[in-house]
């Protein structure tokens, strides 16, 4: 019987999902000048392809605006160091906006409520740890 008991948790400790994947970011996005189009977001484990390369963040969203503001949840987020880059896609077109300049006609924003001196921050700069507890941020678009 002993026996028994002692292969059952044995056998539920390996069957366990591994804890680093249950990690949860909640990401609120304030500031939004109006309620058209999507919050785009990316959010990067490690600095390759931060701030616009989707095809190295770690998941990515498109979030409805309601009244000013956007809130997602991202789940199964492993323990690490993160950076999250987002816009206002007020056209809904999958690109960010810019005029001649390459200034961004939307909203835009990162992680840390990060700036850069010319362009984007760095990695460094709108990097955030997650670990076992839920994390909240809010980011403000510029």
């Amino acid at each position: 019987m002993l026996l028994n008991i002692f292969f059952s948790f044995l056998l539920m400790l390996v069957a366990s999902p591994d804890q680093n994947s249950k990690n949860e970011l909640t990401l609120k996005v304030e500031n939004i000048k109006n309620p058209d189009g999507v919050i785009r977001v990316l959010v990067f484990k490690g600095q390759e392809g931060f701030p616009d390369q989707p095809e190295y963040a770690i998941q990515n969203a498109s979030i409805k605006i309601t009244n000013n503001s956007a809130v997602h949840t991202f789940r199964n987020l492993p323990d690490g160091t993160y950076a999250i880059s987002l816009f206002h896609d007020s056209r809904n077109t999958g690109k960010l906006r810019t005029n001649a300049l390459g200034i961004p006609k939307d909203g835009y924003g990162f992680s840390n409520n990060a700036m850069g001196m010319i362009g984007p921050p760095s990695f460094e700069k709108a990097a955030f740890t997650l670990s076992k507890e839920a994390k909240h941020i809010t980011i403000k678009l510029k």
